[in-house]
This record gives structure tokens, sequence and C-alpha cells, in this order.
């Protein structure tokens, strides 16, 4: 049985959450300290669905309409529900699965969970070594 490499296993770790209703200025500072191009938005309630907010939908939400980081919430340019990657998903599909969605960054679900966030880059650099 061939075995292969699943989208969990390049996953990283990098993670983090914000709240819907927090500032664009409060994204861009969590991206900032932690390093990241993303971040999910938390769930209302157990219905509820994730959103993330990228550094594109900063670009195109505020920056281009030339507003400012203040004035706008993270609930009025995320991207609800977040596009996610099955974590056994074989890693060879991840970039033909994101590429058909134009999607450029990606949470990995496991059992209903988020355990970590896959985008181009770090799936080039993987592959790579």
């Amino acid at each position: 049985m061939e075995t292969f490499k699943k989208a969990k296993e390049i996953a990283s770790d990098k993670l983090f959450f914000i709240d819907g209703l927090a500032s664009v200025r409060d994204a861009v500072q969590l991206m900032k300290e932690k390093n990241v191009q993303a971040l999910i938005i938390q769930k209302r309630n157990s219905a509820d669905a994730n959103g993330i907010v990228t550094v594109n939908d900063i670009i195109k939400g505020v920056i281009i309409p030339d507003k400012t980081l203040d004035e706008v919430s993270v609930y009025e340019i995320m991207t609800k529900p977040a596009f996610s990657i099955s974590a056994h998903l074989n890693v060879k599909y991840v970039p033909r699965l994101m590429y058909n969605y134009n999607v450029k960054i990606a949470p990995v679900e496991e059992n209903g969970e988020y355990i970590g966030i896959i985008d181009y880059t770090q799936f080039l650099f993987t592959e790579l070594q």
C-alpha cells in the first residue's frame, strides 16, 4: 500500500483567532505580532461558521478604498464560511484544490476543529525539502 503525506503533516500551527467585531487595526497588529497572513474569525455560537481574514482582504477592503484601519471591522471584509482543507487529504491535491477555489491560504480541519493552516508558500517550501 502506497503511503502519502497528509495535509495536516505540512500545515503550519500558526493558527490564530480574532473576534469579528474587532477593528482591522486590531487584526493587523495581531498579524504583525504573530507573523501570519491570515486570522480565523471566532464563531459566535456552535451553529455558526468560522470566517477568515487575510492580508489580501485588508488590501482590497481597506487600503484600496482608502479607509482607515479603525473605521472597518473585521466582519466587513472577512470571507465566511472559511474554506478549509481536510487534514487527511493527500498533500499532492492541496495546491490544485486551493487553485480551483481561488484560495491562497486555508485552515486545515480535523474532526470539526481547525488544527493548522496552509498557504502556497509553505507548501512549496515543504515540498522542496
